[in-house]
């Protein structure tokens, strides 16, 4: 077996590996959106996928800002927006989205974009709920009654998410005021001796009131056996499960809880039954959050999107392809055949890395293809120049190749450099932008220079050719 044969068959292997990494992309998107939504849930997206950023797919864009005054003193606001952005990305893997972005953006502000996602209403329940949980002892007796008399005589006793002035001093030492789901007040002790902290995880349950969905919840293994303690000693005593500030059920304790676990019973849908129990399990924020920006970006307009993408690439190279082989004649068609599998090899490249595509990744694409053209024509003209010489054209090939590699690889070298940078400290779609020409320029190295020396060798060993079409 010869060199070349050799050469050729790893260049078959590329090419079959490259379409065997591409075909589960085409077939996903080939595939009916509402199958493709039912496989999402069930976490049975491909290993190797071309996924679609918020432009190209639709979803939701936040700009969230970090409410640093509602930090504790001693808190570090660094440290808090560190912790913030990873319970939020926590809440989103477990939400079941693919390749979301999560990004601090100045002081206290992130930014969430969550694509696929058009119901916004969910994902800011998901994504800003505070999810403070506490375990408090309902507050009793005749001083309580008597407190809770004259705190219901003034009206709301709520100043929005505060309490009143007024009610605050009719509230007896020792207990705060908390509002229930359904109009009710709560006199509750003013410490929690359980958070969700605590817990080790939280999980959707059947069994509620007329088979309404609950939210089970287990502690873990040293504070369950506390909570047993704890139980024990307050049997038939109210405590309160509260969340966000809110009493969702203050149940009686009939008897010592062993095991550690729970329910938190509240009138649930499914679906809310299911967004609590993330946001549970992922913990609670350092400090709410405000949606200060939200932005929808529709399926439709991601596909219009995606066609304007793929029109302007097909036109690109369409013209591309013309002029090289109208100015080069059958080295033109060469160097077309490499530009085919540069773009064939670098949406595998995409798929396997679990890439994103977005509208400045496709602009980067773009940019490959002309580079890639760019190789080729300082090759061409140099072996131009190389016959003009009276060189024989074996030489004149390899000539040509030699003088313009070192072109070549420095303009590449420089982009790459450049494309490194806007990854570093770009977001979002500038670091699209960045994958996809890194890829890109890494690839045409070797299609426009090894793949298409590889085809004048093969065809220049196998006839005495006099005269090369270029």
């Amino acid at each position: 077996m010869t060199k070349l044969q050799i050469k050729w068959i790893v260049v078959g292997a590329i090419f079959i590996l490259a379409l065997f990494l591409l075909y589960p992309s085409i077939n996903w998107y080939a595939t009916d959106s509402a199958e493709r939504e039912k496989l999402e849930a069930f976490r049975m997206r491909p290993k190797y996928l071309v996924n679609l950023g918020l432009d190209l797919k639709g979803g939701t864009h936040l700009l969230m800002e970090l409410d640093i005054d509602k930090l504790d003193a001693k808190a570090d606001i660094q440290d808090a927006m560190a912790r913030a952005i990873e319970i939020i990305r926590n809440r989103v893997d477990q939400f079941g989205v693919a390749e979301p972005l999560i990004a601090r953006q100045g002081k206290r502000w992130i930014v969430v974009q969550l694509p696929g996602i058009s119901n916004a209403a969910a994902a800011k329940e998901i994504v800003g709920k505070t999810a403070l949980l506490e375990f408090r002892m309902v507050q009793s007796g005749e001083k309580v009654q008597e407190a809770l008399g004259k705190i219901a005589e003034l009206g709301s006793p709520f100043a929005g998410e505060t309490v009143s002035t007024a009610a605050a001093k009719l509230v007896p030492a020792g207990m705060e005021l908390f509002r229930g789901k359904e109009s009710t007040i709560y006199l509750l002790s003013s410490s929690a001796p359980f958070t969700g902290a605590d817990l080790e995880t939280a999980r959707v349950e059947t069994g509620g009131d007329y088979g309404l969905p609950v939210v089970g919840f287990k502690f873990k293994p040293e504070k369950g056996a506390q909570f047993a303690i704890f139980t024990g000693a307050n049997v038939q005593k109210n405590m309160a499960i509260v969340l966000d500030k809110v009493v969702y059920s203050a149940p009686v304790i009939k008897q010592r809880i062993t095991g550690g676990s729970g329910i938190i019973e509240g009138q649930f849908t499914m679906q809310d039954a299911h967004a609590l129990s993330i946001v549970l399990r992922a913990g609670a924020l350092p400090a709410p959050v405000k949606i200060i920006e939200e932005r929808t970006i529709g399926p439709s307009l991601g596909e219009d999107s995606i066609k304007a993408g793929v029109t302007a690439t097909a036109i690109a190279g369409l013209f591309i392809f013309v002029f090289m082989v109208f100015y080069y004649k059958a080295s033109g068609l060469v160097a077309d055949l490499a530009l085919v599998l540069n773009l064939v090899l670098l949406t595998a490249g995409m798929a396997y890395f679990g890439a994103t595509l977005t509208l400045p990744g496709i602009a980067g694409i773009i940019l490959t293809i002309g580079m890639a053209v760019d190789a080729n024509v300082l090759i061409l003209e140099r072996m131009k120049e190389e016959l003009a010489l009276g060189k024989p054209i074996r030489l004149a090939v390899d000539g040509g190749y030699e003088k313009a590699f070192s072109a070549i690889l420095d303009s590449n070298l420089t982009t790459v450099f450049t494309a490194v940078f806007l990854f570093q400290f770009g977001t979002g779609p500038i670091k699209g932008f960045a994958v996809t020409l890194m890829m890109g320029l890494v690839i045409s190295m070797f299609t426009a220079i090894w793949l298409t020396k590889l085809i004048y060798h093969t065809y220049l060993a196998s006839r005495d050719v006099t005269e090369l079409s270029i």
